[in-house]
């Protein structure tokens, strides 16, 4: 399938609550495909039956149980006639705890609660076994398919995504599987509290409050997003029932954390600022003229705490991003043709993006799937938030934001009607995504000019993400 094709149900895809809409198409369900997004993902997961080689040294490497490779892809490998320019048979620390994390949800309704147990296990020893070979930098960002170190660059967020992940699933765990995840928490929160990883002699700042790069690890500051999932993981940690030891230094980051987040906001723009001064881009990345409007703050909503679905504020940054990406010089023009047809639209990660992904030599950002996923995931939350009571937020920070999805005026519409726009605007953006990916094998990206599939493909995030949005919706 190349730009975009509906999906039916001959083509062994479950079929919509219509049964004359097919998934990718303007009015379906989404959800339907969830199963099969599953599958994909787990692709990417080893055990010891699923064996995944990595081929890129002069030795190849098979993967030990617990390993997930961010993507298949590999530097050369030829889909059609461009090539990837990426080597992603590698495990990072956050696509693997946000991918895990997944199948933990999916427990027992997609998948057998036993297979969970054991792939969660596997997760756990894999991650002893990847801080045991970077002993002095537990906050590694990625590593080989046998937990081996890696070059690569250190990032506050994985520590703390990992540490959530390993709470979720603790109590299905054995007591020696206990034991060891219990070692796992105790590095990552000391890691948390300790200095970063690059601090000079004699610096005991915590890493928690200073730079890290960030989430897309092309830019170094301090990151909004990487914030607020360590503002989770020590409120989860602080309040957890397993008897896991909270180390002291926890309620103090708790309180700085929530202190600091609110200095995100930049008043001038209207929209949350992805990374505060002082703000490096990674030496083999161009420089950037404007980083924000950037999809960063839902994501910091999402995977963290301390900012609401129903913050105005955070209504008033997506709306921000939504529109960089639809109108004006940088909108995509897919963004155009995909609405149209009722779908979209889909969304980038931040203002100058100039990543391609394939080895084609033009610096171009394009719409990702883990982007345009976590936006619909934004209106489902809020939609979920509205029906169970909480108040239609009126601000005027968040009028933007309705009026996007034909809401002009949300104090006026009765609460039932809002929670219908919102599910539709996700489900818009999720249709889009599945219409564009290739038999909903999802890549990276997808080209902003024709909606084809393109970078690496199989993306563990990208199934992840649209996971996570359909089990919210």
């Amino acid at each position: 399938m190349s730009a975009g094709t509906p999906l039916t149900t001959s083509q062994g895809v479950t079929a919509a609550a219509d049964p004359a809409v097919s998934a990718g198409s303007a009015g379906a369900d989404p959800s339907c495909v969830a199963p099969y997004m599953l599958s994909q993902m787990q692709r990417n997961i080893a055990s010891a039956c699923f064996v995944i080689t990595d081929t890129s040294g002069a030795s190849p490497l098979l993967s030990s149980p617990g390993c997930v490779i961010a993507s298949p892809s590999y530097k050369g490998y030829a889909r059609g006639v461009v090539p990837v320019d990426e080597d992603y048979v590698y495990n990072w620390t956050r696509d693997a705890a946000i991918a895990v994390s997944e199948v933990l949800h999916s427990a027992p309704a997609l998948l057998p609660a036993a297979a969970a147990v054991q792939a969660f296990t596997d997760y756990v020893t894999f991650a002893d076994a990847c801080q045991k070979s970077t002993p002095g930098d537990i906050g590694h960002g990625k590593y080989d398919v046998q937990g081996g170190e890696v070059a690569w660059s250190s990032q506050s967020d994985g520590p703390a995504l990992r540490v959530l992940t390993l709470l979720q699933g603790y109590g299905s765990l054995s007591p020696a599987a206990q034991a060891t995840a219990q070692q796992v928490i105790a590095r990552d929160l000391a890691c948390l509290l300790g200095p970063s990883p690059s601090a000079g002699p004699g610096d005991t700042t915590p890493w928690y409050q200073t730079t890290t790069f960030n989430h897309w690890e092309d830019t170094e500051g301090n990151s909004l997003f990487a914030r607020a999932v360590q503002l989770r993981c020590f409120n989860q940690v602080s309040a957890n029932t397993y008897g896991i030891a909270v180390p002291a230094g926890v309620s103090t980051a708790i309180s700085w954390l929530m202190g600091v987040i609110p200095a995100h906001w930049d008043n001038a723009n209207n929209w949350y600022t992805s990374l505060l001064p002082p703000v490096t881009r990674h030496s083999d990345q161009p420089p950037v003229a404007a980083y924000d409007p950037a999809i960063d703050p839902v994501m910091a909503c999402l995977y963290g705490d301390g900012i609401t679905y129903d913050d105005p504020r955070l209504l008033s940054t997506a709306a921000a991003v939504r529109d960089h990406w639809t109108t004006g010089p940088a909108a995509y023009p897919i963004n155009a043709a995909d609405n149209d047809i009722g779908l979209g639209p889909l969304i980038g990660r931040y203002a100058d993006d100039g990543y391609d992904g394939d080895d084609t030599g033009v610096a171009s950002g394009h719409p990702w799937a883990v982007c345009t996923c976590n936006f619909a995931q934004l209106y489902y939350s809020l939609a979920s938030a509205v029906a169970t009571g909480t108040a239609v937020p009126t601000d005027p920070l968040a009028l933007g934001f309705f009026a996007q999805i034909g809401v002009s005026d949300p104090g006026a519409v009765p609460p039932g009607d809002v929670v219908q726009a919102l599910r539709a605007a996700g489900d818009r953006m999720l249709n889009a995504v599945v219409y564009h990916s290739d038999r909903l094998s999802l890549s990276e990206q997808f080209d902003q000019g024709t909606g084809f599939e393109k970078s690496v493909v199989d993306l563990t995030w990208s199934y992840g993400a649209f996971l996570s949005a359909v089990r919210t919706r």
